[in-house]
């Protein structure tokens, strides 16, 4: 193999070489590194690049990792996205990164998200928008976009981003990869997030790169997770009173096809995400508010936003938040401790769009768009992003859901899942030839 062929490893081949003896790990680096130089000054995932980025001994020596920039890296900047923050540099990583490190991982550099994390694109006013690597001019979804496009581009192994609502499944289904939002708590920060919703997962190209670096990032061991056995109980959602694309409805109904061929019983439930999306406008506008500067120093749609957050009252944010959590249990998790042992759903109600076209945070389009990612945030319980295929070219993703704690069981269903023809990651086309 060449040094541009290991930007395509997975990163569970990665370590099987490695520990073999039959790869050098550094080599995987200065791969990954050289695909950074060709392929990221169209695609702008990357916010900054460690030139000295070095493999170390451990059990995840060779893979690379791509950070969200609203995660603290040691001496890498942390804008969050923020003219505000543009010089700030933290002295330590925070805890899954730090974890991640000591397995072996080299950080490669951090990556592009909208300003404090509150879009379903990846633009700010400090950065060139991130491009989707599947096609120029289309959004790879937010916020985590930028850890997305790195991995579907091959420029990292695995990426680590952040999800509150919905932030890393959007953009794993924009950009055709894996990505995962654990239960709360599950992953270590130091982050204060008062809503208790914002989670820190992997990203990957594949179920079993999500799993190496979700098991670094909790200090666990995948040896815990099964594999997925036949007839388990699935509820499949493939219809809202919001509508969705025919697109991201036909994935579903294949994944529920393919999972019943599996030997699994999948049967059709409501899914309503209206009265949650609700409570989530309030909740979120009070985070935003919560973030120590002068509103005058955001954005315009970011300032009004926090303004707005910080004209609310105690009796406002916690009748939203109750509201908003008692719709989520009705959807999520009471048909997972009544009737079922997992959940389907598309990722998304919208097939991957133009960046212009994403819709602003919190606005009417914006709901039909994250109807599925949202009640599950609330809900407290893990969910995976799986690629269910292409349409017009462009990604469309599956969810799958999981009772609180049991990302493992999930991760052996989604591996499952994503055996089967028309699922999986599949590399985008042209990249070299375009670059």
């Amino acid at each position: 193999m060449n040094d541009d062929s290991y930007t395509w490893l997975s990163a569970a081949e990665t370590v099987r070489k490695v520990t073999a003896g039959g790869l050098d790990a550094q080599a995987v680096v200065r791969s990954h590194l050289a695909a950074i130089d060709r392929r990221d000054p169209r695609i702008h995932a990357y916010v900054y690049v460690d030139r000295a980025a070095s493999a170390s001994a451990g059990p995840l020596s060779g893979v690379t990792l791509a950070v969200k920039d609203n995660l603290p890296v040691a001496g890498m900047p942390w804008t969050d996205g923020s003219a505000v923050w543009r010089d700030r540099i933290p002295a330590e990583d925070t805890v899954p990164v730090a974890r991640a490190r000591a397995a072996g991982t080299a950080i490669l550099g951090k990556t592009n998200l909208p300003e404090l994390a509150a879009a379903v694109g990846t633009t700010n006013a400090i950065f060139p928008p991130t491009n989707n690597p599947w096609r120029a001019g289309i959004t790879p979804g937010g916020s985590t976009g930028g850890s997305a496009a790195a991995v579907c581009a091959g420029m990292a192994s695995v990426g680590m981003g952040t999800d509150m609502g919905g932030s890393i499944r959007i953009p794993a289904s924009c950009c055709g990869v894996v990505g995962l939002r654990p239960s709360p708590n599950r992953v270590p920060s130091e982050s204060i997030d008062p809503a208790g919703l914002s989670v820190i997962g992997p990203i990957g190209r594949t179920v079993a790169d999500v799993t190496l670096l979700f098991s670094a990032m909790t200090q666990s061991s995948a040896l815990q997770r099964a594999p997925a056995s036949k007839g388990f109980r699935i509820g499949l959602a493939d219809a809202t009173a919001l509508g969705m694309d025919d697109a991201c409805a036909e994935a579903c109904r294949r994944a529920g096809d393919a999972l019943e061929s599996a030997g699994h019983h999948v049967e059709r439930i409501a899914w309503e995400s209206e009265s949650v999306a609700a409570g989530y406008g309030v909740v979120r506008r009070a985070s935003m508010a919560s973030f120590p500067a002068d509103p005058q120093l955001f954005a315009p749609g970011i300032r009004k936003l926090v303004e707005q957050g910080r004209a609310l009252s105690a009796l406002d944010y916690f009748s939203a938040f109750e509201k908003a959590s008692a719709a989520a249990y009705q959807v999520v998790v009471k048909p997972l401790l009544a009737d079922f042992d997992f959940l389907l759903t598309p990722t998304l109600g919208l097939v991957p769009m133009a960046i212009e076209a994403v819709p602003a945070f919190l606005s009417e389009p914006y709901g039909r768009y994250i109807q599925f990612v949202l009640p599950v945030s609330f809900a407290r319980t893990p969910a995976v992003s799986v690629p269910a295929g292409l349409h017009d070219g462009l990604p469309v993703g599956v969810q799958l859901v999981a009772k609180s704690g049991q990302e493992w069981p999930l991760l052996a269903l989604a591996e499952q899942l994503e055996a089967m023809p028309g699922f999986g990651f599949q590399r985008p086309p042209g990249l070299e030839r375009e670059l």
